[in-house]
């Protein structure tokens, strides 16, 4: 028996792990790490920079994300100390969503290159519950470029997620960047559409299991318990 690293290019994202015996089905037996890379706007054209990176990877605790990105400083930052902040969207931010698409429940993650935060709950499209819950996170920026490393608790995910996105945002005014890493396809658009994170239909596959590894088990959630839509 040998242990040895094994990294596995996937569409759109990365494998990283340890394991035991390479087998069909073991590839997520235990924790690995997930990147992804943001390389085209909401509505599928390619972007015109470095993409942005998520990592997402287990965590003391809860799911760590990790945020590597070109940082452009437009629009300046918001005007208030790190920590929550509501209508975080409004300003340069790299998103996460976690969907449970049988019921469309689902934590959206905000984080911002100056230290700011927002975390809502949804039950329902666009049906916050719960929003600027705390959270650990910090951000640096060197030169043109920022990284970010935030702890999302066990507690605020839905049960059964199923699917995520994630985006990014940068601009101000008629130069406003919306980017998606699962974006609507060119053929679906229709005139006059404009960026909706919030087409759970355009999520893909995802599970906490596809990191934690098969028999890892969600804690319960007091903030999800008994919520219907």
């Amino acid at each position: 028996m040998f242990n040895f690293n094994l990294s596995l290019l996937f569409s759109g994202y990365l494998l990283l792990g340890m394991l035991d015996v390479v087998t069909p089905g073991s590839l997520n037996a235990i924790p690995v790490e997930m990147e992804y890379s943001i390389d085209h706007t909401w509505d599928s054209l390619p972007v015109n920079h470095d993409p942005v990176r998520i990592r997402f990877s287990p965590g003391e605790g809860g799911l760590k994300m990790e945020v590597e990105a070109p940082f452009f400083n437009d629009p300046p930052a918001p005007p208030g100390p790190p920590g929550p902040f509501p209508g975080l969207w409004d300003y340069e931010v790299v998103e996460s969503f976690f969907l449970n698409s049988l019921n469309e429940k689902y934590l959206e993650v905000e984080v911002c290159p100056h230290g700011q935060h927002l975390i809502l709950l949804l039950s329902g499209k666009h049906n916050a519950f719960e929003q600027a819950l705390p959270l650990s996170f910090n951000a640096t920026v060197y030169g043109d470029r920022w990284r970010g490393e935030a702890l999302l608790p066990w507690r605020y995910f839905p049960p059964g997620v199923d699917k995520m996105n994630s985006y990014a945002i940068h601009g101000s005014g008629g130069s406003r960047v919306y980017e998606a890493l699962y974006p609507i396809p060119r053929e679906d658009l229709v005139p006059g559409q404009g960026p909706d994170f919030h087409r759970l239909e355009y999520f893909q596959p995802f599970t906490l299991q596809s990191i934690m590894g098969n028999e890892w088990v969600q804690p319960e959630s007091d903030l999800w318990e008994g919520k219907k839509n």
